[in-house]
């Protein structure tokens, strides 16, 4: 029963943090916020590793169901685990063992192996690389352009309104904060007309509009190419500050 968690979520305004906060407003979940301040590299903190070691958000800590602490990292492991303990009446998901279940993992994968690392390369090389280097923009742009159409594809076969099975599930919202996001990656979204009647179905639902302006007002649909721009600059300060950081540490 939700009024038996004891979550907090560690979190920031990013495509995979409101994943989890989407989530858990679907499930009707009570839950604490942690943002995680990356100016000051609290993610790579002593504290914050002893939850998820690789030092990224989200991460999710509960009590378990034998009274101990569990710690959740990994975007995909914290949807699944969320699912299989907390909805019990399958309002995002299916019973164990059925064709869906499977299906929605399929998706679930193709999410976290596919359009989110693609697409996240595109952000790099589009917006935060210190120098432009056309090919990477190229190669992962297109890549991630490519994988839409897979999904506007599956999503035009039959009319389907979700990824599986006409139900929301953790597949769709896995899915939508990275499309939510596609101008900011370049991905053209006109191009893919499913997938866009699909986003305005997702954007529509109450446990979207509340969860995606956690820990932050989610501005990424509202911004105009200079805000993008701009907010492109103060990125790119923080991540080429990081890889200095991490790569100093390596060689020590």
């Amino acid at each position: 029963m939700a009024s038996e968690s004891d979550i907090t979520l560690y979190t920031a305004q990013t495509p995979n943090g409101i994943k989890i906060s989407i989530l858990l407003e679907e499930l009707g979940l009570p839950y604490k916020v942690h943002k995680v301040d990356f100016s000051t590299n609290e993610q790579k903190s002593p504290e914050f590793l002893k939850i998820n070691p690789n030092g990224r958000i989200p991460a999710l800590t509960d009590k378990f169901t034998d009274g101990e602490p569990i710690n959740l990292f990994e975007s995909g492991s914290i949807m699944q685990y969320l699912v299989s303990r907390y909805d019990k009446e399958h309002k995002l998901s299916f019973p164990d063992g059925t064709r869906e279940t499977y299906a929605v993992n399929n998706w679930l994968f193709f999410m976290n192996a596919g359009v989110g690392p693609m697409q996240g390369q595109a952000n790099h090389f589009r917006r935060y690389a210190p120098e432009t280097i056309q090919y990477g923009i190229d190669r992962y742009t297109n890549e991630a352009s490519r994988l839409y159409s897979v999904l506007d594809a599956h999503l035009a076969d039959g009319n389907k309104e979700y990824l599986v099975g006409n139900k929301c599930t953790i597949a769709d919202i896995a899915h939508w904060g990275w499309i939510a996001a596609a101008a900011y990656a370049g991905v053209d979204m006109e191009q893919f007309p499913a997938l866009r009647a699909w986003d305005e179905r997702m954007t529509a639902r109450s446990g979207v509009e509340k969860g995606r302006h956690v820990p932050d007002r989610h501005r990424m649909k509202d911004l105009t190419k200079e805000e993008l721009d701009k907010q492109a600059e103060e990125g790119r300060k923080w991540v080429q500050k990081g890889m200095k950081e991490d790569a100093q540490k390596l060689q020590k």
